[in-house]
């Protein structure tokens, strides 16, 4: 199946932070990113999440993320925040409550093709007794 997505990633720039650790912060999670730097903040864009759903199935977290993803999902796509300081150690921890003194990174995915559920099913495949399924293969 082909997958194409357009990913918006925002993660901010404090004084007391270095610009480059940020960008790198970033880049552990999404190596293919693009950044345009702007005042206070960093603005990232990628067309894949394939290192990012890596992550997510290493650290076993598929269920978590699955939940992240369509909390906050629509016909166009689905946003989910993460932790800044657990990026910088590619480490994948979803940023819920109030947000960092740091800041948070904000990920917005528009999904082109094919549609949402699909997509999200690609980059956390629901789980049974904790091990990744094919959704086509539980009917």
């Amino acid at each position: 199946m082909i997958y194409r997505v357009d990913a918006r990633i925002v993660a901010p720039v404090r004084d007391t932070e270095v610009t480059d650790r940020v960008e790198d912060a970033v880049r552990n999670l999404f190596p293919n990113v693009e950044f345009e730097h702007r005042p206070g903040e960093l603005v990232g864009e990628t067309h894949s999440l394939e290192r990012f759903s890596e992550r997510l199935h290493e650290q076993e977290i598929l269920e978590t993320a699955r939940t992240e993803f369509f909390k906050r999902a629509d016909d166009e796509g689905f946003s989910f925040a993460l932790k800044k300081q657990a990026a910088f150690k590619g480490v994948i921890n979803f940023a819920v409550g109030n947000p960092d003194e740091l800041g948070d990174i904000q990920v917005h995915v528009t999904v082109n093709e094919p549609d949402v559920e699909s997509y999200i099913d690609h980059v956390a495949p629901p789980t049974e007794d904790g091990r990744p399924v094919d959704p086509d293969e539980r009917e």
